[in-house]
């Protein structure tokens, strides 16, 4: 059997579950279409040819190189296919984005042929996915006198293929979806446990929020097609707990536009919603794909005749709605006034979700193509010798005289591409800054390849000084789905130039390590900027960003990304821990007095929290940073000692060797030149010539937030509050109770301790109580399963050589084996202890999960429906989020401890502690 023969029966296995034809990505098999439809009497001529023009992967697939190249012999009439005429190939040219396309263009243009140089110069004109080896060209042929190179650049330097397009709908008429009651988690839109199909858009796509929900947006589209659908979080916030790029993806498949006739399953501008707004990250995801993003305010607190707020019973704000957004409501935005109507009555401006940027992107069709356009005008306008003219929304830069610098804007200034020189900037403007590090996990990984396909881009840009494409979010089990996602993945990542955590050749051992902290290891400036393909790429050092995929494709594309620089809010501490506390409750303790201080409002939510946490190393610190997520800021940067920074770089550098001595470095030396930027900055910080990063005294904050250690008797849960009457108060991660709250009749069904909130002392901390609770007894029983997932190789290596395995191993029923990897997931758990391979594990929630409808307590970030734990008939699914001490006594004990258990548990035990600095940094 052919691969054409192949594909036709894979057709038929999709058809079946209600797919069309799988796109094809594949040199081989589109030679074969190829060949078919110049046999003109091939039987499959003719579904070869809809193939061949309908479902081909544009940008740099092999598939791409293929078409380009036949449509180039039509072009040149070296082949006649009387579907396809010249004029018609070359449209087919000009959709395919670029690399090979671009490649056959230049060809043409710059061929010897007028009429068809002509031709290919006009399409030309429309392209802005050109890199180094395109532009090279053209300089060259300006350079020797070519006319059309000429031409063509003249029409680059006026931005042609912006300006040329149509401008945006003055009214667009949407009509509301109500997609959740509550923040809605991007799990909604993607769920964890279907990223193995990300990469297949239309399967994928299937598993958006519920069947139901998909016929009842079908409906809207039906009742009315002159509107769009426009899905909304009700009472909540939209897309928050991960950037994820196949969330908007899919909203954009079920509610958006079809971005090219000939691309399959590609769709942009989606309209999203939410009460309190979108997710940072997720905005930044929609923002990619031209859609926009309302911050719709329809609920507000309400207040009494003295202007008080009104509370329930539970001491919350009673909410009252100022307009009504229910589903089938239709309204109107107005792009030119900036607001939302619902008739001639108008409701809200909304003029945050039109700023000249956005509307620029939902101009170009995403925000890729003005970041290429901006750099292809800069190249014409510099090549010609010419002022380019003014086209682009310039850089918004906000400069305020006499006022400090919050440390974010230190690090924005530092990495400024294309700003006024000399110019100081602050909170609120709007730049390109140089990326120094950048992370592709495995779920997303598959999806920024094809992004980097798209783009046309082949190599990574040499302005990064790192990058990693991570395996810990497949991890856990190593089942058909990974085998044949993952390797493909790390082969494309290596060959770009990416640190991979799998060899493609097989000359490494694989480390699955928890994505987070590895980057967090290879950052080795605090004065970097961070994206990562992850909501929880938050360093400890640095300012780092959770980005969608596409996103961290544009990063390892072009070095650069664009953003506002966000407000800050300050957050320090006071007071001393008690000898009973682990840092973890301190942080939880941070959301609670920060919501209480502020009457309710996150003052968090899109911001970066600047956090004064300088005696901690980047390892416990991360513990902060990662939460922040759940914080909803937007990022977060830790002051730090000088002592303590150096510290951190050590460990980072001894780390970054191990990944060096396994053979992970590439050609290129990325990873030794990580330790000697390392030891450049070390020497910087101990000569007084750069001290650690601090802000300005007479910087300004939105706010500033003080903890009070003090005031943290016990031990913080992180509740979802599974049966809130209130639909929108589940799942968040606000619900933060002390351990008492529960008694100890609550019952706990399983245990996890792992994911990148937990460190090397946590998993001491596992042992230590070990230790204790067999003194005590005699031995270790569990009555609930304990699961345990260092976060990297690395730990399990000191904690063999510190004594502490060995303990662990004592009391496991099971221990990984790298050279037997799981291959199915586990449905079912006994009362023993499981050591699993280092990685996310429960977490993700793509692999691994707890029984259904199980009460988990875990050290993990994820509290969502759903996500590590589903609900049953009967019973819902909870996963209380708590300190490693909290979980693993719960685990023992098969229910919570009352707070004499807890603290006879920890006795004489190291947990994780923090003390406030007494000197201000």
């Amino acid at each position: 059997m052919n691969i054409y023969k192949d594909y036709i029966q894979e057709i038929e296995e999709r058809k079946a579950q209600g797919l069309h034809p799988k796109p094809i990505d594949g040199a081989e098999l589109l030679s074969e279409i190829i060949a078919q439809i110049k046999d003109l009497n091939n039987e499959y001529r003719e579904d070869s040819l809809k193939f061949f023009i309908y479902n081909t992967l544009p940008g740099t697939t092999s598939a791409a190189g293929e078409k380009a190249k036949f449509l180039k012999e039509i072009i040149l009439g070296e082949s006649e296919v009387k579907e396809i005429t010249p004029a018609f190939a070359f449209e087919l040219l000009s959709h395919m984005k670029g690399g090979p396309s671009i490649e056959v263009l230049l060809d043409l243009a710059l061929g010897n042929e007028a009429a068809i140089a002509k031709q290919a110069a006009e399409v030309l004109k429309t392209q802005v996915y050109l890199y180094d080896a395109d532009t090279a060209r053209l300089a060259e042929a300006y350079s020797a006198g070519n006319t059309v190179a000429k031409e063509i650049l003249e029409s680059y330097a006026k931005a042609d293929f912006f300006t040329k397009l149509p401008e945006v709908a003055e009214e667009i008429k949407v009509v509301t979806y109500i997609a959740a009651e509550g923040d809605i988690s991007t799990d909604l839109l993607s769920p964890g446990n279907q990223a193995h199909s990300r990469s297949d858009r239309e399967l994928h796509g299937k598993c958006m929020i519920t069947p139901e929900a998909q016929a009842e947006i079908k409906a809207l589209q039906a009742q009315h097609p002159d509107a769009s659908v426009m899905l909304i979080a009700e009472k909540g916030t939209m897309g928050v707990g991960s950037s994820r790029m196949s969330g908007v993806n899919n909203v954009a498949l079920w509610t958006g536009k079809q971005a090219s006739p000939y691309i399959p399953f590609v769709n942009i501008a989606p309209i999203v919603a939410g009460t309190n707004g979108i997710s940072p990250i997720f905005l930044t995801t929609v923002d990619v794909t031209g859609g926009i993003g309302i911050d719709l305010q329809n609920w507000v607190k309400k207040t009494d005749a003295e202007g008080n707020v009104v509370r329930n019973e539970a001491g919350d704000p009673v909410l009252e709605e100022v307009y009504s957004v229910a589903t089938g409501t239709v309204l109107t935005i107005n792009t030119k006034t900036k607001k939302l109507y619902n008739g001639e009555k108008e409701l809200k401006d909304i003029s945050k979700s039109f700023t000249p940027q956005k509307l620029e992107f939902i101009k170009a069709g995403g925000s890729y193509a003005i970041v290429f356009g901006k750099k292809i005008q800069t190249f014409a306008a510099q090549t010609l010798g010419v002022t380019a003219p003014t086209v682009f929304a310039p850089a918004k830069e906000v400069s305020i005289e006499g006022q400090g610098l919050t440390a974010v804007e230190k690090i924005f200034n530092k990495n400024a591409v294309g700003v006024t020189p000399g110019k100081t900037l602050y909170a609120g403007s709007d730049v390109r800054v140089k990326v120094n590090i950048v992370g592709s996990q495995d779920t997303t990984g598959l999806m920024t390849a094809q992004e980097l396909e798209s783009m046309a881009a082949t190599v990574i840009s040499p302005v990064v000084d790192g990058a990693y494409q991570s395996g810990c979010h497949t991890a856990s089990v190593w089942d058909k789905k990974a085998q044949a996602n993952i390797p493909k993945l790390m082969k494309f990542m290596n060959d770009f130039g990416v640190i991979t955590a799998r060899d493609p050749k097989g000359e490494y051992h694989s480390m699955t390590d928890v994505i987070h902290k590895v980057l967090n290891d290879i950052t080795i400036d605090e004065w970097a900027i961070i994206i990562g393909g992850d909501s929880h790429t938050r360093m400890s050092k640095g300012v780092a960003f959770g980005a969608d995929s596409g996103t961290v494709a544009l990063a390892l594309a072009t070095g650069e990304a664009s953003m506002p620089i966000p407000e800050s809010v300050k957050v320090t501490f006071k007071g001393e821990m008690k000898q009973h506390m682990d840092f973890r409750d301190v942080v939880h303790a941070t959301q609670s007095q920060m919501l209480k201080q502020f009457d309710g409002e996150n003052v968090f939510q899109g911001r970066i929290i600047e956090v004064h946490i300088g005696t901690l190393l980047a390892d416990q610190a991360f513990t902060f940073t990662d939460w922040t997520a759940e914080m909803k800021a937007k990022a977060s940067i830790c002051i730090s000692q000088d002592e303590t920074l150096i510290q951190s770089l050590e460990i980072a550098k001894s780390r970054i060797q191990i990944m060096i001595d396994k053979g992970m470095d590439n050609k290129n030396q990325v990873l030794q030149g990580l330790i000697d930027k390392a030891n450049k900055r070390i020497e910087e910080i101990k000569t007084g010539a750069k001290p650690a990063l601090t802000p300005d005294d007479n910087a300004k904050y939105y706010a500033e937030v003080v903890i009070d250690l003090g005031l943290i008797e016990e031990p913080m849960i992180a509740d979802p509050d599974v049966n809130n009457v209130d639909v929108s108060k589940r799942y968040t991660h606000d619900t933060i109770r002390e351990l008492s709250f529960y008694g100890t009749d609550k019952k706990v069904d399983l245990g996890f301790v792992g994911s990148c909130m937990v460190h090397k002392d946590d998993l001491k901390i596992v042992s230590q109580m070990l230790r204790n609770v067999e003194k005590q007894n005699g031995e270790v029983k569990f009555n609930a399963p304990l699961v345990v997932a260092a976060p990297t190789y690395n730990i399990i290596d000191e904690l063999k050589a510190e004594g502490d395995w060995e303990m662990l191993q004592k009391y496991s029923g099971f221990e990984f084996s790298d050279a037997l990897p799981k291959s199915t997931a586990r449905t079912e758990y006994e009362n023993i202890m499981y050591l699993e391979r280092p990685g996310c594990n429960l977490c993700m929630g793509n692999q691994e999960k707890a029984e259904k409808g199980d009460t988990v307590l875990a050290t993990s970030t994820r509290l969502f429906q759903g996500r590590v734990v589903e609900d049953r008939d009967g019973k819902k699914g909870e996963s209380l989020l708590a300190s490693t001490p909290v979980v693993v006594l719960s685990a023992i004990l098969g229910r919570m401890p009352s707070i004499e258990e807890y603290k006879a548990s920890v006795e004489g035990i190291n947990l994780t502690k923090f003390k406030p600095i007494s000197t201000k940094l």
